[in-house]
């Protein structure tokens, strides 16, 4: 076995807690990531607003009407943004072709040609510092040195540094609202976790402090809806279990009580053939004592017959397809012995048809073994036995008539209890099970077991009925 295959599973508490907790706080890192790249662009976005605003004014400042470039620089504007923006601001002007620049020089151009009349924002490193640049590319009006498409590009920059800070105090405020979050609803979580496992827990210790024989149902109404068919599971299978030990209680109690007498009936016997100096009485005594034997060996036999009927496991014996015909055949030719000694005759009837019924084979060997040894007991010499097998719209049954004393209307209406012998069976010996074997078997395979006065004896038949989806039906 692997090592996974030997780790036992974690407390339902320790899961819920490992599944929620880590899951809630990386949807809300999550959350954090995508509100700080947001903020990262609203920030931007108002930054530029005002670059844009400087980069205006100074571009409606440029004249080319004196045969030059020149600009008037609007200062107090400037000196209001650079106090906005708490950091250095940074211009130039300059024509596309480089003849004319005016302001910061070395201040970086973009990578890529300007577009016409539309402001492009980059950010680059100047002087040390990452700084913001507004860049704006317009024809000349007029145009210098007689160029038809020449072009005036201005540029403002500013330290990114003011920019960042603002990021920077509003993720802090951000990550700490968040944190608070995370730890406030963690610890809903866990209290919420511990709140709904307690009726879990009161449950554990409620069978834990059971004692071994309780085997009542668990009532646990406050449990939630959830868990509810988990404790109706468990009760239905507690409910099996009481049964089958109730049935276990009753079987010793049958055993003990069936065979106490023979075992003491023995003892005596056996006391009575050690005293006995005659060997006749000797001879006599051994023999009653055999008799005795045989008798506690069929009833230990029946008993055990009858426990395995009631508890069979059909996942031990799957029940499938039956054939009627060579079952019954090799019933007959197990007990052909026994009727030969009494001299009867064993006949059979319908063996033609073929009838197939599903269920568990050697239970329906136990049936029938059970009602041919019935038949061959209570028959007398020289009788007749017969097994039939019919096929009917509603119905397979088989059957085994005998041509005994048969039975009364009182101990056909009784027939199938534990250790109720008719008035016919009072006569031998017997132990009262066959036929309550014969009942159980029956039950269990939805079947009915019929008993028939006949003229002369009796019938008892197997009854199977079609409309339950037994002959000809996979089902069980």
């Amino acid at each position: 076995m692997t090592r996974r295959a030997e780790r036992r599973p974690g407390s339902l508490r320790s899961l819920l807690l490992w599944v929620l907790v880590p899951a809630q706080i990386a949807v809300l890192s999550l959350a954090l990531w995508f509100s700080s790249r947001q903020l990262h662009q609203q920030v931007d976005l108002a930054y530029d607003r005002s670059l844009a605003g400087a980069l205006r004014a100074i571009d409606h400042n440029i004249s080319t009407g004196s045969g030059g470039l020149s600009v008037e620089l609007p200062y107090l504007m400037l000196e209001f943004f650079e106090l906005t923006a708490n950091d250095a601001v940074y211009y130039r002007i300059l024509t596309e072709d480089g003849l004319a620049d005016i302001g910061n020089q070395d201040l970086p151009l973009p990578d890529a040609r300007l577009p016409s009349n539309a402001p492009v924002f980059y950010d680059r490193d100047y002087l040390g510092a990452s700084i913001r640049i507004a860049a704006l590319a317009r024809p000349m009006s007029p145009p210098l040195y007689g160029q038809k498409d020449g072009r005036i590009i201005v540029m403002v920059g500013e330290d990114r540094g003011g920019r960042d800070r603002v990021i920077r105090d509003m993720m802090v405020r951000n990550i700490v609202r968040d944190l608070i979050e995370v730890l406030a609803s963690t610890g809903l979580i866990v209290v919420g976790v511990l709140i709904g496992l307690r009726p879990l827990t009161r449950l554990y210790r409620e069978l834990k402090g059971r004692a071994p024989d309780d085997l009542s149902p668990i009532a646990a109404p406050e449990l939630p809806r959830e868990v509810q068919p988990l404790v109706d599971a468990v009760n239905q299978h507690v409910a099996r279990h009481a049964r089958q030990a109730r049935r276990q209680r009753q079987f010793l109690d049958d055993a003990s009580h069936q065979l106490r007498t023979p075992l003491a009936v023995l003892r005596t016997q056996l006391d009575y053939a050690l005293r006995e100096s005659d060997p006749a009485e000797a001879r006599a005594a051994l023999l009653a004592m055999r008799g005795g034997l045989d008798q506690a060996q069929r009833t230990a036999a029946q008993m055990l017959a009858l426990a395995r009927a009631r508890g069979a496991d059909t996942r031990a014996s799957p029940p499938g397809p039956v054939a009627l015909t060579p079952l019954a055949q090799d019933v007959i030719r197990q007990l052909y012995g026994l009727a030969r000694q009494k001299r009867q005759t064993i006949g059979m009837e319908g063996g033609e048809l073929g009838a197939v019924v599903p269920g568990i084979e050697w239970l329906l060997r136990e049936a029938l073994v059970n009602l041919m040894d019935n038949a061959i007991k209570y028959t007398p010499e020289g009788g007749a036995i017969t097994l039939r097998i019919e096929h009917t719209a509603a119905s397979v049954v088989l059957g085994v008539r005998d041509t005994g004393p048969g039975m009364t209307e009182a101990d056909i209406r009784k027939a199938g209890r534990r250790f109720r012998r008719g008035r016919a069976g009072k006569r031998s010996h017997g132990a009262g099970l066959g036929l309550a074997i014969v009942h159980t078997i029956m039950r269990r395979h939805g079947g009915a077991l019929r008993i028939e006065p006949a003229d002369p004896g009796v019938l008892v038949s197997l009854v199977f009925p079609i409309d339950q989806g037994l002959p000809g039906n996979s089902s069980f």
